[in-house]
């Protein structure tokens, strides 16, 4: 007769942590709290950045009626007499809970202006930018880096690189510099600055959107196909691509089975690295080109020393570069098996 070991019956059964049941539950849980500390460490930098910005907002607007006296006492009336670090938290409590606050330099006008008023337009304004950029961007990005991949070190390949390889080296407002020269001094056919009055929508001056939107693409591309073209380059020249091709694969059928599922993880790397680029380039286009988006919300908040705009829409913007990446990373999680065993 066997013995029984009766310790054997009696213990438990080990128990199972999260990580080993739902392992992509856990990444995620990581990424979204390494994300959240990464905007917190961000928005105190940005916090520390506003302070030691030279100038105060009421000599800015008060202008020639500042005086040493009033402008001490706005400064004293702005901070209520609180320490930074209690001004920090009593900004990020309010950021959290949804309540933006008040424009400072309306505040020092004797105004009461909701940043959420400022920034509900603004941010409209900037997403139809960036929409339109996006959508042109992912099917000329797709084609470009497949034709440069796909027939690496051919003479479509070969302009297609130097092409992007020039301009990637242009800054943006360089880029809309020329665009401006070329399409409004030379050629007459679009306005160089895109107005817009107040209240109105982005869509009521179709004109005025496409020299933005063209710049944020030619320099969007000119990462974007380089970056994919690597990709594709390298999937071909895999072992199971010259097989498939041995066995008499047609080209199109190689690029269906093989190259565009693999090709898929970094296409939405360059897409997540394209929107994270909008969210800084936009700041400099919107400026070149006078368009009324965040960004230029943004520039005129620094040059007024506007700190709670600032202050909120730059902590808003880190929030949403942390956030796309985050997106990103689980995205390429779920589309590539690879990755989710080494979880």
């Amino acid at each position: 007769m066997v013995a029984i070991n009766a310790d054997v019956i009696t213990s438990p059964a080990p128990r199972v942590g999260l990580g080993h049941r739902h392992p992509l539950a856990l990444y995620v849980t990581r990424r979204v709290l390494a994300g959240a500390v990464a905007v917190f460490i961000a928005s105190i930098l940005i916090f520390i950045a506003v302070l030691i910005l030279p100038g105060d907002v009421a000599s800015i607007v008060l202008g020639r009626s500042a005086t040493p006296d009033r402008v001490a006492a706005i400064e004293a009336q702005l901070s209520g007499g609180k320490p930074a670090w209690e001004r920090y938290f009593s900004f990020l409590g309010h950021l959290l809970s949804g309540d933006l606050g008040y424009s400072t330099s309306g505040l020092v006008s004797g105004q009461k202006v909701p940043v959420s008023d400022v920034l509900s337009s603004a941010f409209g304004h900037s997403s139809v930018l960036a929409v339109i950029a996006l959508v042109l961007f992912i099917p000329i990005m797709v084609g470009l880096g497949l034709v440069s991949g796909l027939r690496a070190g051919t003479a479509q390949d070969t302009v297609v690189s130097v092409a992007s390889l020039a301009v990637s080296a242009l800054p943006e407002f360089l880029v809309g510099t020329v665009l401006i020269e070329v399409l409004f001094d030379r050629l007459g056919w679009l306005p160089p600055i895109s107005t817009l009055q107040p209240g109105e929508s982005a869509w009521s001056n179709p004109k005025g959107l496409v020299m933005p939107v063209l710049t944020l693409l030619l320099v969007g591309l000119a990462f974007g196909s380089r970056q994919l073209r690597a990709s594709v380059a390298e999937i071909v020249s895999q072992d199971y691509v010259a097989i498939a091709r041995i066995n008499g694969y047609s080209e199109s059928r190689i690029v269906l089975r093989y190259v565009l599922p693999n090709a898929l993880p970094p296409t939405v790397q360059i897409v997540a690295q394209q929107i994270q680029y909008l969210v800084a380039g936009i700041i400099v286009v919107e400026s070149v080109f006078n368009f009324p988006g965040v960004g230029r919300a943004l520039v005129q908040a620094i040059s007024l020393h506007d700190t709670q705009e600032v202050l909120v829409i730059a902590t808003l913007l880190a929030a949403l570069y942390v956030a796309i990446n985050i997106v990103a990373d689980v995205i390429c999680v779920l589309l590539d098996p690879r990755v989710r065993t080494t979880l």
